[in-house]
């Protein structure tokens, strides 16, 4: 796979719409470090390239599984020290893939008692046979809310 093209070519507006970041958090992140400086129109105005949309497209991914801020960064700072470091970000990212089997295993099993409780509820046009008295149900649910 070729990599990103790396002229810069989109404003910060354009940016935040594919991203689905908010032009604070793209400034937030080229503070921090997570984004190399990235270039200026004659104007001042921020330019992107397509390499930038790229890494910030992994980042996203990396947030959206929860990955903390302080892990993004040190992945970078791994990555901009070069090849020497493969083993230390793949480490990294192994780590991170655990945690996020985990919570998935726990989102599972919460998933699987929030169907129990609906299938004990039933819909209110359909009973369900075998059901106990809507009495019954009271209690119970006073039990296990």
């Amino acid at each position: 796979m070729p990599a990103p093209d790396p002229t810069p070519r989109h404003g910060i507006s354009e940016v935040s719409a594919i991203s689905g970041l908010s032009a604070h958090t793209l400034r937030w992140y080229e503070r921090i470090g997570l984004l190399e400086p990235v270039d200026r129109s004659h104007a001042g105005q921020r330019r992107y390239s397509d390499a930038d949309l790229a890494r910030l497209a992994f980042l996203t991914k990396l947030r959206l599984t929860g990955m903390p801020v302080a892990d993004m960064v040190r992945y970078v700072e791994l990555l901009r020290a070069g090849d020497g470091t493969r083993a230390e970000r793949r480490d990294l990212l192994v780590a991170h893939r655990e945690e996020v089997r985990q919570r998935l295993a726990d989102l599972h099993a919460t998933l699987a008692v929030i169907d129990k409780k609906i299938d004990h509820y039933g819909g209110s046009d359909h009973p369900v046979p075998g059901e106990t008295t809507t009495s019954d149900h009271s209690a119970q649910d006073r039990k296990s809310a």
